[in-house]
């Protein structure tokens, strides 16, 4: 399944590809921040994540520093490292972006429909229409549902590009993760996915297009009542005021 962390594109600063360790640390930070086991605004201590991994004090700079690039910390020097708000504003840049090359990618695809493609995202259609009533498994059904999109940029010949567009997906991730328990919304999901396959299969490009416009938008247009709800995990692009350890009492 594709992973959401992106790995196969991260990079430190300076264009060194990050270490086994890095990236190890990486990865499980990433996840817990998408799991808001990390909530938002939580104080990431250097020294306990040395610990907690059993690294030194490099690969866990490497990690903060990939995590800072994703916009899923905020790493204030010599002071401390924070897990980031949601992001209204990267949130609506990102799935701008996502929108425009994910149109374009069902686009080509409908215009040469082929049978072995639509075969195996309909498989993965049928195991995420076998957990939409299971609300015990989202991360499953959302690996399931990235999974999915992936075999579509496969397809197209652009399957790094939905590997680094998931580099910035992290905001959004957050928001499906805070959705998905909202009634009917795996339903939505899996009749979604089923839209956008029939019209594949039926060359039907327009009706494609449409399909993957009113899918990817089902989140964001309920960024405002998820806000509501959880006010304290978003924010509109303002930082934390930098403090210094002293007045934070924390630990880098």
């Amino acid at each position: 399944m594709a992973s959401d962390t992106g790995r196969d594109a991260v990079k430190v600063p300076g264009g060194a590809r990050g270490d086994g360790a890095a990236i190890r640390v990486y990865d499980e930070l990433r996840r817990e921040i998408i799991s808001f086991e990390r909530a938002p605004g939580s104080v990431l201590s250097r020294a306990t994540l040395e610990k907690q991994y059993a690294v030194s004090q490099t690969p866990i700079r490497e990690a903060l520093q990939m995590l800072d690039q994703d916009g899923l910390v905020q790493v204030f020097p010599q002071s401390r490292t924070v897990v980031s708000r949601i992001d209204v504003q990267q949130l609506n840049e990102t799935h701008f972006l996502r929108v425009a090359v994910e149109v374009e990618v069902v686009w080509r695809l409908a215009a040469s429909p082929r049978e072995d493609v639509v075969a195996r995202a309909r498989a993965i259609l049928q195991m995420q229409k076998a957990l939409m009533n299971d609300t015990d498994q989202p991360e499953l059904f959302q690996d399931l549902d990235r999974s999915f999109h992936q075999t579509l940029f496969d397809a197209v010949g652009v399957g790094t590009i939905q590997k680094m567009l998931a580099r910035r997906l992290g905001h959004l991730l957050r928001c499906q993760k805070l959705d998905l328990p909202s009634q009917g919304k795996m339903a939505m999901i899996v009749a979604d996915h089923e839209a956008i396959l029939n019209a594949i299969a039926s060359g039907d490009q327009t009706a494609a297009a449409e399909a993957v416009r009113r899918h990817l938008s089902g989140t964001i247009n309920r960024v405002d009542a998820l806000r509501a709800a959880h006010p304290d995990f978003f924010t509109d692009g303002k930082t934390w005021p930098v403090l210094t350890w002293a007045e934070t009492g924390s630990e880098e």
